[in-house]
């Protein structure tokens, strides 16, 4: 199987149909994901860039847009949370803290945050009862506000600036960089032509 790594902020919309839609995007390969999280906030201030949100009118695009690709996708109705941007540390350390140090979160721990970002009608994901109810749900055998995690968060954010990414979602793979939910099928192109006949 093809190691794949999918880098990611459950800040982004795009990453998180690009996660819901991946499997059907690279149906019939052979692959393994290792799921990474990387503060999207420090990949823009790395390049000197503005995150889409803080745009008003790329903004109003943006939450346009992936409404329609939801839909299109056969994911339902995408819902922005009340406050977007917001600050996506708690959830992103849950993430890691999920897992030994140095082992990345699972498929299913992913799954979770990103639905409870991203299928909540809207609701802030950083809302202390829900925050609380999520990190009780996950049950994650390190502390998420310890200093390990954090700079577990800060070291995989600054690999992955050093290897060149610039946004969320991005997939690695031989080498090769992805960006965005629109690389899945140059991903799945370039998967299939690298794998075994």
């Amino acid at each position: 199987m093809t190691p794949i790594v999918f880098h990611f902020d459950v800040i982004s919309p795009f990453a998180y149909l690009a996660f819901e839609h991946l499997p059907e995007a690279l149906k019939d390969c052979s692959y393994v994901v290792d799921y990474r999280p990387v503060l999207f906030a420090g990949l823009l201030k790395a390049h000197g860039h503005k995150g889409p949100a803080e745009i008003p009118a790329k903004r109003e695009w943006t939450f346009r847009q992936v409404d329609w690709l939801a839909a299109r996708l056969g994911l339902g109705q995408m819902r922005c949370p009340a406050p977007h941007p917001f600050n996506p540390l708690a959830l992103l350390r849950l993430a890691l803290a999920c897992q030994p140090a140095g082992r990345m979160p699972n498929r299913r721990v992913v799954e979770t945050l990103m639905r409870h970002v991203w299928q909540a009608g809207g609701a802030d994901p950083n809302e202390p009862v829900r925050l609380a109810a999520l990190r009780a749900a996950l049950a994650p055998p390190r502390d998420p506000d310890s200093e390990e995690v954090k700079a577990e968060l800060r070291a995989l954010t600054d690999s992955a600036i050093a290897r060149g990414l610039f946004g969320v979602p991005s997939f690695e793979m031989s080498g090769r960089l992805y960006w965005g939910l629109d690389a899945l099928p140059m991903l799945r192109d370039d998967l299939l032509a690298i794998e075994p006949r």
